[in-house]
């Protein structure tokens, strides 16, 4: 308690802004790697308090992902800790499965974020040992500052915290709809359109397979080399099988018998301008980040023609897009389906633990925990297992250091008591 006073000694304005001490642990975000590290907390018996920037839980499937949307992974590969799916939900729950899922794990364990808190900075106060969470509240057209007095902090905010835009040549005079993946719902208001895909991961594999199921006619740039496996071979998950060969052969086996098999199922690919990385699936994905596509029809639409693949591009024009290749073809609208990005960065203070790409500098399994409290939870590159993962171990370590804590301020308060008495 006496470093809190020093705190606020050094800190002339602290009482003219709104600020509550939390006796617990700060989680930055409300999505899948928030509620779970919150659950584990919780069975643990650790109070804490969730922040969370939009006004729901999971913002990024409530709001920015497509309607045709399903988990790529089998479901049981994508719980949570503490509360699987339920039964009756298929392999590959969808895109309104997982959300009621989501808020069902959230009441369960009675996890009620504080929506609408952006947080615009976070940083350790090496005097007083306590991080100094700051935010904003947004309430109709009222803004607020609050600040948040903790001894450890959970960044939980993920991989996708922001989209990607790239800076074409032209892009700003091309004159027609332009939009990120993330504002894509549907495939209807693009019928009979010529639309121009950028990017062809699993988000531009599948924008391009909803626009031809919605009778657009999808153009898909291809910048770079890119890894498509079928989504199951023979019947089995090709992740599950991944998994279950990592347990007994090394991963550059495996990524060769992936390469196999996926050959077997799919045949070559090269031909149709999709030419694969010269590093194995897996590897490229532990080092890199890069997760290989997953198929689920539109290798298929690829060999008819009615994806079209081109390379990349060199400059737009008024309704015409120019390719690296010195083809030009006239399009009516472009979806960006670039990725995203972490924004850690742009709010914690910090420089030791998190790189400025926004995730940890050490590698899994390490990039958990950092000095002076900090945890990061979602930040494994391994999906929603990496973000369970996370949440248990960093559950684990702040429950044994708040019981240490509590057990020692019991027994300073008794001893005080004692000599009181005497």
């Amino acid at each position: 308690m006496e470093n809190l006073f020093r705190l606020v000694d050094q800190d002339q304005d602290f009482f003219q802004r709104k600020w509550t001490l939390v006796n617990g642990p700060v989680i930055v975000g409300a999505g899948p790697s928030g509620l779970a590290t919150a659950a584990c907390l919780k069975e643990q018996g650790v109070p804490f308090v969730v922040l969370e920037r939009a006004d729901c839980i999971a913002s990024l499937w409530q709001k920015r992902t497509y309607d045709r949307l399903k988990l790529h992974l089998p479901k049981q590969f994508c719980q949570l800790p503490k509360l699987p799916f339920p039964e009756d939900f298929p392999e590959y729950p969808t895109k309104r499965q997982f959300i009621d899922y989501l808020e069902s794990y959230a009441k369960h364990f009675d996890i009620n974020p504080k929506f609408n808190e952006c947080v615009q900075s976070a940083r350790y106060d090496e005097t007083s040992g306590f991080w100094r969470v700051k935010t904003i509240v947004t309430s109709g057209s009222n803004k607020t500052e609050f600040e948040y007095v903790c001894r450890s902090l959970v960044v939980a905010t993920g991989e996708n915290a922001e989209c990607v835009l790239p800076d074409i040549e032209g892009l700003s005079e091309f004159g027609g709809e332009v939009i990120h993946a993330c504002d894509y719902k549907s495939g209807e208001k693009f019928k009979e359109q010529k639309v121009l895909v950028v990017g062809c991961g699993n988000s531009g594999m599948e924008v391009s397979l909803d626009l031809c199921n919605h009778n657009a006619s999808p153009s898909m740039v291809v910048r770079s080399s890119v890894h498509i496996l079928p989504r199951e071979i023979f019947g089995k998950s090709t992740f599950e099988l991944a998994v279950l060969m990592m347990k007994w052969l090394p991963l550059w086996l495996v990524d060769k018998l992936m390469l196999i098999l996926a050959w077997l199922v799919l045949g070559n690919i090269e031909k149709y301008g999709l030419k694969r990385p010269s590093t194995g699936p897996l590897e490229l994905k532990n080092t890199k980040g890069k997760t290989p596509v997953l198929d689920i029809g539109a290798l298929e639409k690829i060999r008819s023609g009615d994806i079209n693949v081109v390379p990349g591009i060199k400059r737009f024009s008024r309704g015409q897009v120019e390719l690296v290749n010195g083809e030009k073809l006239d399009i009516d609208s472009v979806v960006l389906a670039t990725g995203y990005r972490s924004n850690v960065p742009s709010w914690l203070q910090e420089g030791e633990f998190f790189s400025k790409n926004g995730y940890p500098k050490a590698s899994f399994p390490h990039g958990w925990k950092g000095k002076a409290g900090l945890y990061a939870a979602g930040f494994t590159r391994r999906g929603l297992s990496g973000a369970s993962s996370d949440a248990m171990r960093i559950a684990q370590d702040i429950a044994q250091v708040f019981k240490d804590e509590t057990k020692q301020l019991r027994m300073r308060t008794v001893a005080r008591h004692r000599r009181c008495i005497s």
